[in-house]
């Protein structure tokens, strides 16, 4: 598709992109592609939502609840939903608490961390082999493996990520109301500062993923929905889902986030959604 030629010019050496749309009937189909399928990238935190999606999991089948205690180093009071939604009170790195519980959106890989301990000791297995299971390997992303923390040390393939953007747009995995919960806002109002964009208000993210909601800068387009989710990562990485148009882009790259990922990812996503959802703009 057109609007993925720039993609050719990113100051990058090798970069993978894909975009998705899902049609009328529910079926959700590749419009489009560029760079290599099968090499395997590391996500940083791409890594969170797929590690969310685990949780989730989890959850429906019995092993922990988004009510239970996060515990130690977190707060007394966070749960669960604290940690997956950033409200938890931990900090980025680090055992200290700086907030109380829902007060504010702290983006934390401690709390990610905190997670994969919790489903670990719930399902009784190392969390890289709860999430093969349970994400993985029902997903067919046959490239992925998660090598160390939750919170970042995934990799995967450009089809690891197009087949996971395709269960976003037409989930099969969690039930339409657990799916709902996580990708709609969690402890609305919370102020905080979204990573390489500065301070938003609201800074809103739902249950492992963060909402583009009236963020300004943003990393996705003008053009994309306040109910585009979706994450990005250090490594040059991310995927967002646009629920309103069916729309999803999935991106890789060897070069780490930066200023030329603030000035060419918008840009692809409003000339994504120009080309797939022209009412979009």
């Amino acid at each position: 598709m057109k609007a993925l030629s720039d993609v050719l010019n990113w100051p990058v050496s090798t970069a993978a992109v894909a975009v998705l749309h899902r049609s009328g009937d529910g079926g959700v189909t590749v419009a489009g592609q560029v760079g290599p399928a099968r090499e395997p990238f590391r996500l940083a935190s791409v890594t969170k939502p797929l590690a969310a999606y685990a949780v989730h999991v989890a959850v429906e089948e019995g092993a922990l609840t988004l009510d239970d205690p996060a515990g130690p180093p977190a707060p007394p009071g966070a749960t669960v939903a604290h940690l997956l939604a950033h409200a938890s009170g931990l900090p980025f790195e680090g055992e200290s608490p700086t907030s109380p519980p829902g007060r504010r959106r702290i983006y934390s890989n401690v709390g990610f961390e905190l997670l994969g301990a919790t489903v670990a000791a719930a399902a009784g297995m190392p969390f890289a082999d709860y999430l093969a299971e349970a994400v993985f390997a029902p997903l067919g992303l046959t490239g992925a493996r998660l090598d160390g923390s939750p919170a970042y040390a995934g990799y995967a393939t450009l089809n690891d990520l197009c087949a996971f953007a395709a269960e976003l747009l037409a989930p099969r995995l969690l039930a339409p109301e657990t799916f709902a919960r996580a990708t709609t806002v969690a402890f609305p109002g919370l102020d905080g500062v979204l990573p390489g964009f500065g301070r938003q208000r609201p800074n809103d993210w739902g249950l492992g993923f963060e909402l583009r909601g009236t963020k300004s800068p943003h990393w996705t387009g003008s053009a994309n929905s306040p109910a585009t989710f979706g994450h990005f990562g250090q490594s040059g990485t991310f995927v967002w889902v646009d629920p309103a148009v069916g729309v999803a882009c999935v991106g890789l790259a060897d070069r780490n986030f930066g200023d030329w990922a603030r000035a060419a990812w918008p840009v692809l996503s409003d000339a994504v959604l120009a080309e797939l959802a022209p009412a979009a703009r």
